[in-house]
């Protein structure tokens, strides 16, 4: 027998969790939430440091990959994304960025009304809980754990000075009055461990009566009934199951998994509905377009003092240190996330806000992929350029009508030849801050792109051979009202009745910073407006 829920949430992710936490807190509606993966129970998901660990880990992790990228020489891009309670929450660098204000006016500009930063604000400062207390701009006694670094490193002070050097003022707070500058990155961390939204949400929620957590449970279709969402086909380890929906069914599988999930449900771009196979149930051409990341390469520094995080790769003393600084004492690198310092700069001052961010780590590396992190045997560093403003657009797609395949992702990076200007002046920016009294004193070697790479065109033949996805992908149901809009302003499917996303995919434009942060504040925010709704129709 099938039960019945209010409300149903596909993926227990970064939205999800809030969702599920949410319209269960009134104890009116029941709720059943569904996740693919597992419980959030491994021990490197709780280590700052260790996303090192889950970065690669198939138990926890999808491991996608890109189809070849064309304009980076046929490369392909791997797409690490949580499948576990928390999502990608419980895998990610957990740096709390939430964008330029002026990211979500252009939202309120695109038509989409209440999405304006004045209006999102409350929803970001009632979701947290900010170590330096509340402000105008911060919340106290959310859920979310908000914290600063937890120690002050050396090498961390060195590259900070390094960037006020180069001209970058200091700036003590990305998410307050202003946006530009340099300073230290705050995390989604509380007592030195990872505060995913599965411990800041699900941890107090999953006691509550009125709510179902299901692990292990696949989602593969949603339900309908001509027009209207009636519930989920999913698939766990007993077998197939259903579940209706007396309200709404929520697709919450984040920027790849929910555009997919709609197209194995016949919601999506008719033609290719058609081509896997896949009966029509509502012809929206956008789901699965508008498919925005923010892209990133690495210029990375040999230095002659061992302050770098790589010896934990390479020594296995260093490593045991580590380990037992952590596990007895909550102390030492694997309490923070490495990537301490942080600098939001315009590439040409003529813009009006930063469109680079500079993530500066106490790490370099080789490689990056699915195999693993390769650091660099000897102490290194690393100053990451990050496209904040990329022009491109790609798409995900279905490989096939089988639930249990990946999508595909298409990106097309760097088509555009202001996305690649952008990514060379990065290039410099980031050599401009090695170059500083700060670092000079520690400098040894540039190991990439190396003092060979000189040119415009030699450093664009880098960045096509080295540069990344930064793995904040959204857009693929986006709101709006145009032709390629997926879902309205109040995040319902648009003409189908009882169905709603809510997760990264419905930003209408990426934000100028880490998505994570704003993807909590769109599922509070869409928490509201649920509610809202359901008791306007009761």
């Amino acid at each position: 027998m099938a039960e019945t829920y209010d409300f149903i949430v596909t993926g227990a992710g970064s939205a999800g969790c809030v969702l599920a936490a949410r319209l269960t807190e009134s104890g009116r509606y029941k709720v059943l939430l569904l996740e693919a993966g597992g419980k959030d129970n491994r021990f490197w998901i709780h280590v700052p440091m260790g996303y090192a660990k889950t970065f690669v880990d198939p138990k926890v992790n999808w491991k996608f990959e890109s189809e070849p990228e064309k304009e980076l020489n046929g490369r392909t891009m791997y797409q690490p994304r949580g499948k576990v309670l928390g999502g990608t929450s419980s895998i990610n660098g957990m740096i709390y960025m939430r964008g330029n204000a002026a990211d979500y006016d252009q939202w309120r500009q695109l038509g989409n009304e209440g999405w304006d930063y004045e209006s999102v604000l409350p929803y970001f400062r009632k979701a947290e809980d900010n170590e330096r207390g509340a402000d105008d701009f911060h919340g106290s006694g959310g859920p979310l754990r908000v914290s600063n670094q937890p120690y002050e490193w050396e090498i961390a002070k060195a590259l900070l000075e390094a960037c006020q050097q180069a001209g970058i003022p200091y700036n003590p707070d990305f998410n307050g009055a202003r946006q530009e500058g340099c300073g230290y990155y705050q995390t989604t961390t509380k007592d030195k461990r990872r505060w995913s939204t599965a411990a800041a949400y699900l941890r107090m929620a999953k006691t509550r009566p009125n709510l179902t957590i299901k692990t292990k449970a696949h989602a593969t279709r949603v339900l309908f009934d001509g027009n209207k969402a009636t519930g989920v086909e999913f698939r766990t380890p007993r077998g197939l199951e259903v579940a209706h929906a007396g309200r709404e069914v929520i697709v919450a599988g984040g920027a790849y998994g929910s555009p997919q999930l709609l197209q194995l449900s016949g919601v999506g771009p008719a033609q290719h509905l058609t081509e896997m196979g896949i009966a029509v149930v509502r012809d929206i051409p956008g789901v699965g377009s508008n498919l925005q990341d923010h892209f990133n390469t690495y210029c990375t520094y040999r230095i002659s003092k061992n302050l770098s995080l790589n010896a934990l790769q390479y020594s296995l003393p260093r490593r045991l240190v580590a380990g037992a600084q952590y596990v007895f004492l909550r102390s030492g690198p694997m309490s923070g996330n490495g990537m301490y310092v942080g600098a939001l700069v315009r590439s040409d001052k003529r813009l009006e806000r930063p469109d680079l961010q500079f993530n500066i780590s106490a790490w370099s590396t080789i490689d990056r992929t699915a195999d693993g992190i390769i650091s660099h045997p000897f102490p290194g560093i690393s100053i990451s350029p990050v496209h904040l403003a990329p022009e491109g657009r790609g798409s995900v797609r279905l490989h096939s009508s089988d639930p249990f395949a990946p999508p595909e992702i298409k990106f097309n990076f760097l088509r555009n030849e202001s996305d690649m200007r952008v990514m060379i002046a990065g290039v410099r920016i980031a050599r401009g801050i090695a170059r500083q009294h700060a670092l000079q004193r520690l400098m040894v070697e540039e190991t990439a792109p190396g003092v060979t790479t000189r040119t415009d065109e030699e450093i664009a033949a880098d960045v096509r051979q080295r540069g990344v996805s930064n793995l904040h992908p959204v857009g693929t149901c986006g709101m709006g009202h145009g032709p390629m809009a997926v879902v309205d302003p109040r995040l319902r499917v648009h003409g189908i009745t009882g169905l709603r996303v809510v997760d990264a995919s419905v930003m209408p434009m990426i934000v100028a910073g880490n998505t994570n942060a704003p993807t909590i504040m769109i599922a509070e925010k869409a928490s509201d407006m649920i509610q809202e709704d359901a008791r306007a129709a009761a």
